[in-house]
């Protein structure tokens, strides 16, 4: 049993959640937490295959609607969610955690990219591409995507990593609107593909991870 931190309830479904029903929930948890009324939440589960459409999407993007489709209220293009991929929703509230969008998705990515090296992944960010990505074969790949929506600075969506999805799936649409660049998975790179063992390490780096939400992003040179 994964521990809980005091304020957030950490939240794993064992067994796949539909899209809608998943949105549902999340939508009625902000309004709580925004409310006062819930604790924040930090939900890990599966998806059956779907494709959903960000508020950047491009219709041409759509190459083969082989799955549902779901247009919904995060930022980005078109991303595919399906088995053997662990998505994770953030009702965070912003508020008591600075108010800083631009942060809050550092934070996120870093947070990402220290969970992965704990499974022995040296990933990383690219500046102007919202996402983690890893070395594949001599050519950087997509390993996980972020999405978020902060709403009365609460957020939601959040982020879907490649554990042991089928790539394959990610052919009906241009995933993210990079069209040049490859998605890759835990078991695409020869790792243990082990939801178990990534949920802990994402867990274990969660007190990190919130304390980054309260520092100001230090400007580039």
């Amino acid at each position: 049993m994964l521990p809980v931190h005091d304020e957030i309830e950490w939240l794993i479904s064992p067994a796949l959640v539909p899209y809608p029903t998943a949105m549902a929930e999340m939508e009625a948890r902000g309004a709580a937490v925004a409310a006062g009324t819930a604790r924040e939440l930090i939900w890990l589960l599966e998806h059956p295959p779907v494709y959903t459409a960000g508020t950047s999407a491009d219709p041409a993007e759509l190459i083969d609607p082989r799955f549902p489709v779901y247009a919904t209220g995060r930022g980005g293009r078109y991303t595919y969610h399906g088995p053997g991929q662990r998505v994770g929703y953030l009702v965070l509230d912003l508020n008591k955690r600075g108010r800083d969008i631009r942060n809050f998705i550092k934070s996120l990515e870093e947070w990402l990219i220290d969970t992965l090296g704990a499974l022995d992944i040296a990933a990383y960010a690219v500046p102007g591409r919202v996402g983690i990505w890893t070395d594949d074969r001599g050519e950087a790949a997509k390993i996980g995507a972020i999405g978020v929506r902060v709403r009365r600075w609460i957020t939601l969506h959040g982020f879907a990593v490649n554990i042991a999805t089928e790539l394959s799936d990610f052919g009906g649409i241009v995933p993210c609107g990079l069209r040049e660049s490859p998605v890759t998975s835990v078991k695409m790179l020869g790792k243990t593909p082990d939801f178990g063992a990534f949920d802990a390490a994402l867990v274990a780096r969660l007190g990190l991870f919130l304390h980054r939400l309260s520092l100001p992003v230090q400007n580039e040179a």
